[in-house]
């Protein structure tokens, strides 16, 4: 069962028998289509929220649950199944990484829904169970647009009558400035692909940045750092790089080509602005009263949702004794700026993760005497080439657009993903390393892909759904420092206390510095939240935590309903925002039209 025809027919054979239990209601026939482990993930479709439902008794409660006096699946009007054949999604044989077993055949297809009036895309991956009936292991269902409110692929032909481009968007600028319908705090990559999205649905946003320009947020980071993922996955929503953009982009031409991006996206911003005090909900108008510092004056403004697109969070940095003794310089590695002050001064960073690296090689490149790494845990480390190979691979052809890759990319529940890693992707992947991994043994760092013993291997993924990468090192060079002894690591004791001279470990060992940099990574986004919103607010989210994966496995309140009116939270990797900036969107469209 190789050839095209058979993959068509039998990708067109079930999802003609699933439209028939779709178009009727039938919930008990639409749970038959799936293996009795699959997975169904839903992005808006069936509930305003996002769901992934495991199991045939998950997935059958799903969708018998009572909406408006119906049953969910019957009250959604799920209908007009259609097969996807363009070239990208037509049907096509798979294999699941890690499970040799698992195969089958995969493809897109468009569907439509009644309640509420929209058009949606998904995609099925198919095998065969025990009796050889064909089945589905995964299926995702994503809603695309709202009827008669469809994102609009362009502005207008271009031509003005009477007035220039310029003028045209000054006044669209001060009709957003006077009442803005959302209101973004933070100006980087998801803050404005949130407010490019949502501009493209004409729902008017306002952004603020308490940065002076654009980009300021990656501009003023440490001078040798490079985004970690391929350029490909790193683009911004409708804005590709150039082609002769390296594959690695440093972090200036990062921030340069954001704030074009900003510019040619004609997104409205206020720079060096920031909150002066919290803000205020009023559920009788279902607005917030905000005030904020512009500049040198405060400005009222009301828009009925608020968005907080404010990063990962500030630094977080450890108290131990004796720290106000140290006569070095110390400092938390997001306020390194200039290694080359500290050429032949003996440098520790403590903290094993892309930050602590990026900065040990900036320190070796610039003349440091000594640089020593203080591990504290063990690091999941995987080198740049094996990430792109595994992690950031491009399953479909080279010009296809991003935005396919995001669709195929978020079709498979994060809870399987991880379940592929601990059954062979993770083994695979060390495979790939084991020679880098035995140089890093060697020389005494520690490695680990489980986030607890025994828990299973869940490798890169793991730690980027449930930590945000806290503890992950892709490695892009310091490897090889520590491999050769330039990179000198201290591991496996805690921290006593620090002294004029340096630091003490709980076995008695000392490490003397000129220099202690803490590349100890950042506070949760829910501190920034609470320190922005008062208790008052954010005691009344739950769960109180923003990323991470709830009990289906979907990112905790990012892009999805927060648990108070109006308030949403946009955060993650340049993948995330591009496609959930969707989903916030339709969200936020849907309650303008009342049908939310």
């Amino acid at each position: 069962m190789t050839s095209s025809e058979d993959l068509y027919a039998i990708s067109a054979d079930w999802l003609r028998s699933l439209e028939v239990a779709s178009s009727t209601g039938d919930s008990k026939s639409f749970v038959s289509h799936f293996l009795s482990d699959g997975w169904f993930r839903d992005l808006l479709c069936l509930s305003w929220d996002f769901r992934t439902l495991s199991g045939s008794e998950k997935i059958h409660g799903f969708l018998s649950e009572v909406v408006d006096g119906k049953p969910r699946l019957e009250h959604s009007g799920l209908h007009d199944l259609k097969l996807d054949n363009h070239t990208a999604n037509a049907p096509s044989p798979f294999k699941l990484p890690g499970l040799r077993d698992i195969e089958g055949v995969q493809g897109a297809f468009t569907f439509t829904i009644a309640k509420p009036a929209a058009l949606g895309r998904g995609f099925f991956r198919l095998t065969q169970d025990a009796n050889g009936r064909w089945k589905a292991l995964t299926l995702f269902t994503n809603m695309q647009d709202l009827v008669g409110h469809e994102e609009s692929s362009a502005d207008q032909h271009g031509l003005y009558e009477g007035i220039t481009w310029e003028e045209d968007v000054e006044a669209k600028f001060r009709a957003i400035e006077a009442d803005p319908t959302v209101l973004i705090v933070g100006g980087g990559q998801s803050g404005l692909m949130a407010a490019a999205r949502l501009r493209r649905l004409g729902i008017r946003a306002l952004v603020i940045d308490k940065n002076a320009r654009v980009g300021d947020s990656w501009r003023q980071r440490y001078p040798n750092l490079t985004l970690h993922t391929p350029a490909y996955q790193s683009s911004m929503l409708y804005s590709p790089y150039p082609t002769n953009f390296p594959n690695y982009i440093p972090k200036g031409k990062l921030a340069n080509f954001i704030d074009s991006y900003a510019v040619n996206q004609e997104l409205c911003i206020w720079h060096s602005s920031s909150l002066v005090s919290t803000p205020v909900y009023d559920s009788s108008s279902a607005r917030w009263t905000v005030e904020v510092q512009r500049g040198d004056r405060k400005v009222f403004v009301n828009p009925k949702y608020l968005v907080l697109a404010t990063g990962s969070g500030s630094p977080y940095i450890p108290t131990w004794n004796g720290m106000d003794e140290f006569q070095g310089a110390l400092y938390h590695s997001d306020f390194h700026k200039d290694a080359e002050q500290f050429r032949g001064k003996r440098v520790v960073v403590v903290g094993a993760g892309n930050a602590g690296a990026d900065i040990c090689q900036d320190f070796v490149a610039h003349g440091a005497t000594e640089v020593t790494m203080v591990q504290r845990s063990a690091t999941c480390v995987v080198t740049s080439i094996t990430a792109e190979k595994i992690y950031f691979k491009m399953p479909l052809p080279a010009n296809t657009p991003i935005e396919e890759l995001d669709f195929r990319r978020n079709s498979m529940p994060l809870v399987l993903l991880l379940q592929l890693s601990i059954s062979g992707q993770t083994q695979q992947m060390k495979m790939l390393d084991k020679e880098f991994h035995d140089g890093l043994r060697k020389a005494g760092f520690n490695l680990t892909w489980e986030l607890s013993p025994g828990s299973g291997e869940v490798g890169l993924d793991g730690f980027l759904f449930t930590r945000q990468a806290s503890g992950t090192m892709i490695d892009i060079g310091c490897g090889k420092l520590i491999i050769e002894g330039k990179v000198k690591i201290k591991q496996g004791q805690e921290i006593s206390h620090f002294d004029k001279d340096g630091i003490t470990f709980k076995d008695g060992s000392k490490l003397s510095a000129d220099v202690i940099v803490l590349a100890t990574g950042n506070e949760p986004i829910m501190k920034t939240a609470r320190a922005l919103l008062g208790n008052e607010i954010t005691d009344r989210l739950l769960p109180q935590e923003v990323m991470g994966l709830d009990s289906e496995g979907e990112f905790n309140q990012t892009y999805r309903p927060s648990g108070h009116p109006g308030l949403w939270f946009a955060s993650g990797g340049f993948g995330s925002s591009r496609f959930l900036s969707k989903c916030l969107s339709l969200q936020i469209l849907a309650r303008e039209l009342v049908i939310a």
